[in-house]
């Protein structure tokens, strides 16, 4: 059986495809709806998903300063080197990560200053269910702009064979 750390890990490799996903919804709705305040949201919506990934690589000690929670107007070609760098930092992050940092309580201040605690486990938890959230509303954006959805659930990632398929 995989280890909690692992099983991160793993689920990092389908945000990954997911990020790359995204991006190409973006790219395709079409150049004439990409000034309607539709389109912004989306792509800020993308912008926020880096942010919050930055944010909290932030908070575990992994980056040096954290973004905007929130930003806005970012443009959709520099998206993919903010995701590609974003990515990378993750990546050196969760290959570190073992039982011992799940388990570490993180503290950080909040931009209303309040002051949080919690366990590495329920903040990696929390980020990855954040971005299946805001995926989602993504993919709607996009296919009432134009664009072309795609359906970015875990089981598809996953490639299941039916087990009629499987057996044969």
């Amino acid at each position: 059986m995989k280890s909690l750390a692992d099983r991160f890990r793993r689920w990092y490799e389908y945000e990954r495809d997911c990020n790359a996903k995204s991006l190409e919804m973006l790219a395709s709705v079409p150049v004439e709806r990409r000034s309607t305040p539709e389109f912004r949201k989306a792509v800020d919506r993308m912008a926020h998903l880096v942010a919050a990934r930055r944010r909290w690589l932030q908070r575990l000690g992994d980056l040096p300063q954290a973004p905007a929670a929130f930003p806005q107007g970012a443009k959709l070609e520099e998206l993919p080197a903010l995701v590609a760098d974003t990515e990378t930092a993750w990546v050196g992050y969760l290959n570190r990560l073992d039982d011992a940092e799940l388990a570490h309580t993180l503290e950080w201040q909040s931009d209303n200053g309040r002051r949080y605690r919690w366990d590495v486990e329920g903040v990696l938890t929390q980020v990855f269910g954040h971005a299946w959230y805001h995926r989602g509303q993504i993919a709607q954006l996009v296919a009432q702009l134009g664009g072309k959805a795609v359906d970015t659930d875990y089981i598809f990632w996953c490639k299941l064979a039916p087990i009629d398929e499987a057996a044969s």
